[in-house]
């Protein structure tokens, strides 16, 4: 099975009150660094962006899309991820920007994990990470069906495919604390994560 690689980043940061992509971490931007951990484990890496939006310098090797559909979530830019990188791969392992301390040891775990199976997601204390995931391409329709029907929560597509959910224990022999899946959504978090790195 070829995986690749997504990262969302056209998400409103309405929390945050600011574009996570652009966040300072240490000498890079938060965008920059997922990014970074990303191509060190699968080929290819897209990004996928809402339509105009302004991003931090990327390596060349990385491709950009724009979200066909604007203010519907990440669910539609999942749909245009997977559509363009469907020429290339067969799966995709999907996140979002916000993620500093996603580990490669991480994602390769859940990409072992995803054999057989349409949807692979981690499950830690009874709660689905649907954007620390491997995503078929072949989802495609049924995604494109949810967004006819209006439906637009990611979690709701575990519940119309082929899913397997991986429970934290079967992670933690690769990310201890299992800090992949931590994301930032406040400026609170933001500061948080910066003293755990070691920036603040």
């Amino acid at each position: 099975m070829r995986v690749g690689a997504l990262v969302l980043c056209g998400g409103r940061s309405r929390r945050m009150g600011t574009s996570k992509a652009w966040l300072r971490f240490g000498e890079e931007y938060l965008l920059q660094r997922v990014v970074r951990m990303l191509t060190g484990a699968l080929e290819p890496v897209f990004v996928v962006s809402a339509r105009g939006q302004r991003l931090p310098c990327l390596p060349n090797n990385v491709a950009i899309i724009e979200d066909r559909v604007p203010d519907s979530g990440p669910l539609a830019a999942l749909s245009a991820g997977l559509e363009a990188i469907s020429r290339q791969a067969d799966a995709a392992f999907v996140c979002g920007c916000d993620a500093p301390f996603l580990r490669p040891e991480f994602v390769l775990r859940m990409v072992r994990q995803a054999e057989g199976a349409d949807l692979t997601v981690p499950r830690e204390e009874g709660r689905l990470h649907p954007l620390a995931a491997v995503y078929r391409v072949s989802l495609l329709p049924v995604i494109q069906d949810m967004l006819d029907a209006g439906v637009l929560r990611l979690t709701m597509l575990t519940e119309r495919c082929n899913c397997r959910s991986v429970p934290g224990s079967a992670l933690r022999n690769v990310d201890p604390k299992l800090d992949s899946l931590r994301n930032i959504n406040t400026p609170d978090e933001y500061r948080l994560a910066l003293s755990a790195a070691g920036i603040l």
